[in-house]
């Protein structure tokens, strides 16, 4: 009888260890899930079209597979490492905005122990990738830190935030090239310049929303500067240069004719994408920033790597 209440015991010991476990999983989990929506994961197709474009470039095809998997883990972990940290920096504002107020730190879904240590992993898998591709990727590693992260600080000071984020997404393809040939060259640097106005471009229209917040709590934005109109203005002039950029960077990487396509094609959805968008307007802003954007990365890369392939 003993016997029988021990073997009891300890199956009902190892059931609750099995819940226990499970619940923890499925926390870990809910967690992690959540972080990952916090920081919009899904938008790492903006820029990574780019960096493999620079790749692409740099080693006149594809390189070796670990260049290649080292490239998208840095690319990966400093995404996720500088979009931890603005939610981290803005915690304060996300709380006032209405826009803002259910992400998951201001809600409550996560606490701010939790996004730190996600942040410090992936600052820690950035710099272990960069370390692993070559030492002056490695040697740089902290310096593009020092510029993704620092971006999140920029609303406090200057209308021109828009272009730290613009140069944050924008060095990846000079970051892909020097991960390949270990050297900073010059060739890949139209592409950073292209990448960095693409991006303010659009952010500038994106900050339309936040104006009315932006100008009662002295954030700076060029719409909270310049107003609307005149903002729109500035942003398609950067879009315009975008294209000269994407132009000059064909020559000078010696593209074949399709890429040159794939940035007529570019040009054309930058121009319906700002014929999305008006002072007065912003109903179909969503369109305009997601749909359009994930076009215009991923068309743009597609049609460089087909010139390739030909």
């Amino acid at each position: 009888m003993q016997a029988q209440l021990k073997c009891i015991n300890s199956s009902t010991t190892l059931i609750a260890k099995i819940c226990h476990n499970h619940e923890e999983m499925t926390l870990a989990f809910r967690n992690l899930r959540l972080f990952l929506e916090a920081i919009k994961f899904e938008h790492t197709v903006f820029a990574m079209p780019f960096a493999l474009m620079g790749m692409l470039y740099a080693a006149q095809g594809l390189p070796s597979w670990s260049v290649f998997g080292w490239i998208l883990v840095a690319m990966v972990g400093a995404r996720t490492a500088a979009m931890a940290f603005n939610r981290i920096a803005d915690r304060d504002v996300d709380a006032l905005n209405p826009r803002t107020r259910s992400r998951a730190l201001p809600a409550g879904l996560l606490s701010l122990n939790q996004m730190t240590l996600y942040m410090l992993l992936a600052i820690a898998l950035f710099i272990a990738a960069a370390w692993q591709l070559n030492p002056l990727c490695g040697w740089l590693s902290p310096i593009a830190l020092a510029i993704i992260l620092g971006y999140s600080y920029t609303k406090r000071f200057t209308a021109l935030s828009h272009l730290w984020l613009g140069f944050s997404l924008g060095i990846a393809p000079t970051a892909a090239w020097i991960a390949v040939r270990g050297t900073l060259d010059w060739q890949p640097l139209f592409l950073t310049l292209a990448v960095t106005c693409w991006v303010a471009g659009f952010d500038i229209l994106y900050s339309l929303q936040d104006y009315e917040f932006d100008t009662q709590n002295r954030l700076r934005s060029m719409p909270q500067t310049l107003g609307k109109a005149r903002a729109i203005v500035v942003s398609r002039g950067l879009h315009a240069l975008c294209v000269l950029s994407l132009f000059a960077a064909g020559i000078a990487l010696q593209t074949g004719w399709l890429y040159f396509v794939g940035v007529a094609l570019t040009a054309v959805a930058l121009i319906y994408e700002q014929s999305l968008v008006s002072a007065d307007d912003l109903s179909r802003l969503n369109v305009a920033f997601f749909t359009m954007n994930g076009f215009v990365s991923l068309g743009l890369a597609s049609f460089a790597f087909l010139d390739w392939l030909l």
